[in-house]
């Protein structure tokens, strides 16, 4: 801008006043760069300094300039920023990192003055620097430009990201030792010849190959100082990474220390090792994971104790043991069950070692019930678990009112949240006395008959999905079987099937379509003969919703279900998230419940509805709102559940 000079003509007009200057302190103190270990550029000052290479904008029209920089007027600046002329393989990743640690970035778009704009722009691109070259690309050069705007400065970096540089050489000095081994150690490594230079890539390799060296016996290897030579010329690079893997070693014993609530011989019944066998990293971490999945320490701390050649490590596990006593509780509603308040104390170490006592209670709108349950964890051997149970209940639902007592002893594999099982199975036997009220079908009258039942329930599962409460993908498929004796009027035996399988699959980041098939048959005897208490029931939260519980099938003369010898369902939904933690899920259900054996084509009922979940941190909450699409006299047409976890 021209200098103003004074107005001729008149001595006595004062002078046009200079305008001040425009404060642009190159040495003001700029913000910290958090999360990046870069130097700021060093500003001198000095006009020949890289700092004042021409900026340009317009204010009104008019240009300001100071020295050679043009600038906006005013203290406050706005700006942009964008990348040019990344590679196109690595663009987005290398955008996204740079969004995370951007200096301009983190100033959000505004700046004090121009100078700090441009102080911003150079750091990044030391940043930017580094990215590249952790992609390879060592060879970058990258320029900037700024750009006027309307209402802001646009800082453009142009990149020229030459050639991606490859690895000709990969070199592990040391690991011929491991004889055999070498080959999968090298494999677990996967930088190879050939190899593009990615800083993940090796750094991943590393923390792989010490891994696979912790399982192959070598739990003293260590990894010297890694160096990658990088060739400018030939756009190459060498990798070497020295290796000192020790020597082999096997298990010795297991040390116990601390305060731990069970003896040594139980946690040698949780590992999955033996003395003299080869040492595996993997197999310490679950034991850990099994320690710390009984419920009862609060501190696990492993280490392995070499003997003075490092041929034999033993076990030292220091525990300290967690509150023994729990008290929990579940409320849960169904517009067919009405409310259903549950509530557990357990003593967890009740039966040393890991034998639980569980006392339950049940207060509901139709159901009450009393249980001891004693369960002895890891019996015998890992994942074992024995059982007993008594309890007292009693039933008030539309197909029947039962007050009962039941007695029973169990024997199973179980699965649980940390070790979810392929394949679970068990074996149990069952006593029950009852008295039970339903309705004679031939006489359409009330009537109440005791009946004396000895089970024996076997169980199996295969179970492929991938969570056991939100499953996303995977399928599972398992079966139930129990021949039943009834002791009532002279003595009948017949016997209780079933067969239930799910499917999960996902159709993207967001949607889950999920489906389910159950069938159950009675064998051996007819349907009057069975207690109603064991018979099969369709409609409900966990079976066809849009029903009320229990409500499918054929009635009596009161308009109570009668249940069946056999019944056949299937539900479909599909899993949408909507926004953060919320899903909506659409579903449709089907039905049967017949008096014969095995399953017809008529008969069918269907439902269909929508839900909501709540995907909290212990699982999802869900809501399910349904309707009847072929109700029979007296179905409410809308059935409301509200529970935790995933219908099916």
């Amino acid at each position: 801008m021209p200098e103003p000079t004074p107005v001729s003509g008149d001595p006595a007009q004062p002078e046009t006043p200079q305008p001040a200057p425009l404060d642009v302190d190159v040495e003001a103190p700029l913000d910290p760069l958090p999360g990046l270990d870069l130097p700021w550029p060093e500003v001198t000052g000095e006009e020949e300094d890289p700092l004042f290479e021409p900026l340009a904008d317009l204010i009104d029209g008019e240009e300001v300039e100071v020295g050679e920089m043009q600038l906006f007027e005013g203290d406050h600046r706005d700006y942009a920023w964008e990348l040019v002329g990344l590679p196109e393989a690595s663009a987005d990743a290398i955008e996204d990192d740079f969004d995370a640690l951007s200096v301009l970035e983190a100033g959000d778009g505004e700046a004090d003055n121009a100078a700090q704009i441009d102080r911003r722009a150079k750091t990044d691109v030391l940043l930017l620097e580094q990215l590249l070259e952790s992609r390879g690309y060592y060879a970058a050069e990258i320029d900037l430009e700024y750009v006027p705007q309307v209402e802001e400065l646009l800082v453009r970096f142009i990149v020229e990201p030459g050639e991606q540089f490859i690895f000709t050489e990969v070199l592990l000095p040391g690991l011929e030792a491991t004889g055999v081994a070498e080959p999968e150690l090298r494999e677990a490594y996967g930088v190879e010849e050939g190899d593009p230079v990615l800083a993940a890539e090796v750094i991943t390799g590393t923390a792989k190959l010490t891994e696979q060296l912790g399982r192959n016996g070598y739990p003293q290897a260590e990894l010297g100082e890694r160096q990658v030579i990088v060739d400018y010329d030939s756009a190459t690079a060498t990798l070497v990474q020295p290796v000192s893997p020790g020597p082999i070693a096997v298990y010795g014993e297991i040390l116990m220390e601390g305060e731990p609530p069970f003896p040594a011989r139980h946690v040698a019944r949780l590992a999955r090792f033996e003395p003299g066998e080869v040492y595996d990293q993997a197999e310490i971490v679950d034991l850990r994971r099994a320690l710390i999945s009984t419920g009862l320490v609060s501190s696990v701390v492993i280490e392995p104790e070499p003997n003075a050649d490092g041929s034999v490590v033993d076990i030292a596990v220091a525990l300290q043991p967690a509150k023994m006593r729990t008290i929990s509780g579940e409320v849960g509603y169904g517009t067919g069950e009405g409310f259903r308040l549950e509530g557990q104390w357990q003593h967890r170490n009740f039966w040393n070692p890991e034998g639980a006592l569980t006392l339950d209670g049940v207060l509901g709108t139709q159901e009450q019930l009393a249980a001891v349950t004693l369960i002895r964890s890891n019996w015998l051997r890992r994942d074992q678990q024995l059982s007993f149970q008594a309890l007292a209940s009693t039933i008030r639902r539309d197909a029947y009112e039962a007050d009962l007592a039941q007695v029973s002893a169990r024997i199973e594999r179980v699965s649980d949240f940390l070790w979810q099982k392929e394949f679970t199975w068990g074996v149990g036997v069952e006593l029950i006395a009852s008295s039970e009220l339903d309705v004679d079908e031939e006489l359409a009258l009330e009537r109440r008959r005791a009946f004396y039942i000895g089970a024996l329930p076997l169980t199996a599962k295969i179970d492929q999905s991938n969570d056991l409460l939100d499953p996303t993908d995977g399928w599972t498929v398992g079966g139930f079987f129990s021949p039943e004796f009834n002791l009532n009027e002279g003595g009948d035996f017949y016997q209780r099937a079933a067969i239930e399988g799910t499917y999960y699959h996902p159709f993207g980041e967001k949607v889950v379509g999920a489906a389910k098939a159950r069938f159950g048959t009675i064998t051996g005897t007819t349907r009057d003969a069975v207690a109603p208490t064991r018979r099969w029931y369709a409609g409900g939260g966990g079976s066809v919703r849009g029903y009320g519980y229990q409500a499918l099938g054929p009635r009596d003369a009161f308009g109570d279900p009668l249940g069946g010898r056999s019944v056949s369902e299937f539900a479909l939904e599909a899993r949408v998230r909507v926004w953060g933690p919320f899903a909506v899920v659409p579903f449709f259900d089907g039905g049967r419940v017949s008096a014969d054996a095995w399953p017809g084509k008529r008969d069918w009922q269907f439902g269909t509805g929508i839900g909501v979940r709540y995907h909290s941190n212990f699982g999802p909450i869900r809501l399910d709102v349904g309707t009847p699409l072929n109700p029979q006299e007296g179905d409410s047409r809308i059935a409301v559940v509200v529970g935790l976890g995933q219908a099916f």
